[in-house]
């Protein structure tokens, strides 16, 4: 893997909520991780193999989508699709967190049947990363007898996230609540569906229901599809802690109502962004992307922050060495600017008018994936790459 350098960098998005644009117009890559970032001619430049121009442009983490529902692969059964997270990846989309394999034809309900579900699906994507995207796979889904020893098997295997909760055949607190405990216990990062029935078998949940099963994320507080009413969203966000997590396959007008409580809240580091899909919406490759757009030009969030919310903030909740441009974090990585025609003069303000930016690079690991993007409108500048 080459020493790389990225440089002439326009602007430096960081991916932290607490400080999202960072000063330097430089960073190096050694091992697959940030070893520098500042000013060129500050940088220790021996020993670099590769130097990508990074045009002016506006380089951030790689977009990190919340919720994705993969099976094996990259198939979705549920719309009949190849290569829908290499889609993603032209949305600017390096990690995809599965909020279970819920699509399996056939999908076992039994606890010897679910519990092998999700250890294969985390296998596998530990061992094959469609098109380079980093899938957290093989989400728990919760089904009746599940112990506590199950959980720590499932651990031990490699499982670290309990689908949300709601898909399976448990469904109320009282179920769930205990096997909430144990796989936190575990070290299990929890989710839990919240709003209406999304798909057949799934179950309405209410704002109670999320609290006396303490989830880590409320997942699609916005609906996935169908919400839940304005005051229970309010409860969710004024009487807990929880992670918040906005959808793209969910309500759009919730996402406005759910902004204005979280901006007087000064609640900004506890949303998500995640697309749910492949769903009944469908495969949308930019879904990740129009949510930022939609914070930033709709929300009043500022188009860095609406990023942050996408890269920096997941990778906290889910512990991720990604998602932050920062020494010792992984290099994954986006080059995007300006779409050609936008009134925005760079990336940042494009967003904020609403356009969705012209991805110009993908890198994952420092290894660039893709060039420009066959899915956003091309981007005014352009890449150079030198050895």
């Amino acid at each position: 893997m080459p020493k790389l350098m990225i440089k002439n960098i326009g602007t430096l998005v960081s991916g932290d909520i607490s400080n999202p644009l960072l000063t330097g117009d430089a960073l190096i890559v050694e091992g697959g991780l940030i070893q520098a970032i500042g000013r060129e001619k500050d940088l220790d430049v021996r020993g670099i193999e590769q130097v990508i121009d990074a045009g002016k442009m506006t380089l951030t983490p790689g977009l990190i989508d919340s919720h994705c529902h993969p099976v094996l692969g990259d198939f979705t059964p549920r719309q009949k699709m190849l290569d829908f997270i290499e889609s993603s990846l032209h949305g600017g989309v390096t990690t995809a967190i599965s909020a279970g394999e819920v699509h399996l034809p056939g999908r076992p309900k039994d606890v010897a049947g679910t519990k092998a579900l999700a250890i294969l699906a985390a296998k596998s994507f530990a061992n094959a990363r469609p098109s380079g995207v980093k899938v957290l796979g093989g989400s728990i889904i919760l089904e009746p007898g599940l112990q506590e020893k199950d959980f720590e098997e499932l651990a031990r295997e490699g499982v670290k996230v309990v689908a949300e909760i709601g898909l399976g055949g448990v469904k109320s607190p009282k179920e769930a609540a205990p096997m909430v405990k144990w796989a936190k216990k575990c070290g299990m990062v929890v989710m839990m569906h919240t709003g209406g029935t999304s798909i057949p078998g799934s179950a309405t949940v209410s704002a109670d229901d999320v609290i006396a099963t303490d989830p880590d994320i409320v997942s699609h507080i916005n609906g996935g599809p169908t919400a839940v009413s304005f005051a229970e969203a309010e409860k969710l966000i004024r009487k807990t802690a929880l992670t918040l997590e906005i959808a793209h396959c969910g309500n759009s007008k919730m996402i406005v109502d759910v902004m204005k409580i979280v901006k007087e809240m000064k609640a900004y580091p506890r949303i998500i962004i995640g697309n749910d899909a492949p769903s009944g919406t469908g495969v949308i490759p930019l879904g990740i992307l129009r949510v930022i757009n939609f914070l930033a030009s709709l929300c009043g969030v500022k188009a860095e922050e609406a990023i942050a919310m996408a890269t920096g903030n997941t990778a906290k909740v889910y512990r991720l060495n990604r998602g932050v441009i920062e020494v010792g974090r992984e290099a994954d990585l986006v080059i995007m600017d300006a779409p050609l025609g936008s009134v925005g003069k760079d990336a940042l303000s494009a967003i904020e008018a609403g356009d969705i930016p012209g991805i110009a690079a993908v890198l994952i690991d420092g290894r660039m994936k893709i060039g420009v993007s066959r899915n956003t409108p091309p981007p005014n500048g352009k890449i150079a790459i030198s050895q």
